[in-house]
């Protein structure tokens, strides 16, 4: 078969298929155009979920007569003046979006450039450029892209219905509006508004639009983050722990004002949201990190959806401690949908009609496994009695049969955030009473939570107790990864993990964790040698480490079922009230319930 050249039309339309794939890819490049164009309105209107009909109009810069014809053009762009790739500061560069949609719709462009004096008009179908003709049209730009994909039919039946495609080109067009608070945008669908959001103005702008692009009770339950480190800069909302989804549909994540998919940043998130969330539930999150454009590369993706990063244990680094440290920040605070999903199980057929389901906020099991003897004897310390407000609870010394806490001070109830103890039922849960309603404690996961944040406090602290090896095991690797471990074996020894080099192409382990108690070194070993080739880090240690942590504190507190006396709840709760993270336990369950005595009132019909 001999070798030949393809038509240019057939080349551009193979090449519109890496870049325009459906409706909302289309709308995509054009509104990333107006942005890059400096609008602060951008309007959309589509029909027929955006195969009939897609029209972006912009007030931006416009283009004069003579960049109108080259618009059209492959290649021919705006946005790399000095053909440098490395410092990209626009969302779109290539100069491919507006030639490939020609040549599988029908495209017409009209503008007018600032300070122009008329307006001028292309058309491109399927492929064939017409010539620039007068128009009226005010300052920006119009574009208008008509049955798209008449072109290239076969690609028609890849799409799905007019509802569906109408939904891809509304999330589009909600992650671009999330990056441009300063914009306004409007989608239409024939007569109806489909998006409508205001350009939002001050020093809480991003907020404002976060809050109406997701909705009011995502900003309800989020917490702001901003960090910063070796030039990096992440800001948004994330949300409560116990603000969860069942996808990561609802994770927004961008990078220099990007909308990007990455697997790194996904995988970091997770690692913020570490024993914190159940197993199968994902965080809501709207992050954006801000980065030196010579420090990643937005070129290797043909949609621009996924980045590299020249330094990625510095990202990782930031976004896992900016989540912990606003994690940290709300304290014991839990999501409100909490309390509403608690509330909608007593209403008459238990739709609560929220989000948050009660099958993933209640009945997530406790962890029955016994544990091993290592965990037994390193838990032990971790149930003494801590030197916090109010007597913490000492579960060890009571089942002892020690002598009961003193009671605590009377207080009113509504001094305290979590309330007074006032019973405890069915040897299980803390009733206590507030200000203005009522909180309900699972002591048993309250506790473990507790238990958690002390021994991860001493982890951090350096206090990671190690246990020496009677026979140091030798680990035979690649002699790249031996290399890699060597070089960081002072991390690892901080961990508990003593290694040196052992010849060419091995490591030989002296130390390990206690935490860990009897494991498999080598595999140990050789995981970590895979991770820091993947990621330049060892944060799968600190991983198991903390997962471990999260056994011994289960196995260590205080079981549901043994009776507390008066001044050990009361202590329990001024505990909860002071220790980060307490409105959920290891396994990502809520720890308390509170219902305010307006909502107890409309449940029996008093208001």
């Amino acid at each position: 078969m001999t070798i030949r050249l393809l038509p240019e039309v057939l080349v551009n339309q193979i090449a519109a298929g890496e870049v325009i794939e459906r409706p909302s890819a289309v709308v995509k490049e054009l509104v990333e155009n107006a942005l890059d164009a400096g609008a602060t309105r951008i309007e959309v209107t589509i029909r027929d979920g955006g195969k009939a009909l897609i029209a972006v109009r912009d007030d931006g810069r416009g283009m004069s007569h003579a960049e109108l014809a080259l618009a059209v053009q492959r290649h021919a762009t705006s946005k790399l003046p000095d053909d440098d790739l490395v410092h990209i500061r626009s969302l779109g560069f290539r100069g491919e979006a507006l030639p490939s949609i020609g040549a599988v719709a029908r495209l017409a462009i009209t503008s007018r450039d600032e300070g122009g004096d008329e307006a001028w008009s292309i058309a491109v179908e399927g492929g064939r450029v017409g010539e620039p003709r007068p128009a009226a049209q005010a300052q920006g730009t119009l574009v208008e892209v008509r049955d798209l994909f008449f072109a290239t039919p076969a690609r028609l039946k890849f799409l799905k219905t007019a509802r569906a495609e109408s939904g891809q080109v509304q999330d589009h067009l909600r992650r671009l509006a999330m990056a441009a608070p300063h914009v306004a945008f409007l989608l239409r669908d024939e007569n109806r508004d489909l998006v409508k959001l205001p350009a939002c103005r001050g020093p809480d702008a991003q907020k404002d639009r976060l809050s109406a692009v997701l909705g009011r009770e995502f900003r309800d339950n989020a917490v702001p983050l901003n960090a910063r480190r070796e030039g990096l800069h992440l800001t948004g909302l994330i949300g409560l722990p116990t603000y969860h989804r069942a996808t990561t549909a609802s994770q927004y994540l961008f990078v220099n004002g990007r909308a990007v998919r990455d697997r790194l940043l996904l995988g970091a998130l997770k690692g913020g949201y570490e024993d914190m969330i159940p197993r199968g539930r994902h965080p809501a999150v709207a992050l954006f990190l801000q980065v030196d454009p010579e420090a990643v590369d937005v070129n290797v993706h043909p949609a621009k959806a996924e980045v590299r990063f020249r330094d990625n244990a510095a990202v990782r680094g930031l976004l896992v401690a900016g989540v912990r440290q606003a994690l940290d920040a709300a304290g014991f605070r839990a999501a409100s949908t909490v309390s509403a999903a608690t509330l909608g199980a007593f209403r008459p057929g238990g739709n609560t009609g929220n989000s948050a389901s009660l099958a993933h906020l209640f009945t997530r099991p406790y962890r029955n496994d016994y544990p091993t003897q290592a965990v037994a004897e390193q838990s032990a310390a971790f149930q003494a009695p801590q030197p916090a407000p109010g007597s913490p609870l000492a579960p060890a010394a009571a089942a002892a049969g020690a002598a009961e806490l003193p009671p605590a001070p009377a207080s009113p109830a509504e001094d305290f955030p979590l309330g007074a103890a006032r019973a405890q039922v069915h040897g299980t849960y803390i009733v206590a009473q507030t200000g203005d309603g009522v909180v309900i404690v699972d002591q048993h996961a309250a506790h473990e939570r507790l238990v958690l944040e002390r021994m991860k406090k001493a982890l951090a602290g350096g206090a990671v107790a190690r246990q020496a090896l009677l026979l140091p095991e030798v680990v035979e690797l690649e002699p790249a990864a031996a290399d890699r471990l060597a070089d960081r074996s002072h991390e690892l020894a901080e961990l508990g993990l003593v290694i040196e080099a052992f010849g060419h192409g091995a490591v030989v382990v002296r130390e390990t964790p206690a935490l860990l108690g009897h494991t498999d070194c080598a595999a140990l070993v050789r995981d970590l040698a895979d991770e820091l080739e993947s990621w330049d880090s060892t944060h799968g240690l600190r991983e198991r480490l903390d997962a471990v942590c999260g056994t011994m504190a289960c196995h260590g507190s205080v079981r549901a079922g043994r009776p507390l006396n008066m001044a050990e709840m009361n202590a329990l709760l001024r505990e909860m009230e002071v220790t980060p993270h307490s409105g959920q336990c290891n396994h990502g369950r809520p720890t308390y319930v509170e219902l305010k005595l307006s909502d107890i009132e409309r449940l029996f019909a008093r208001r």
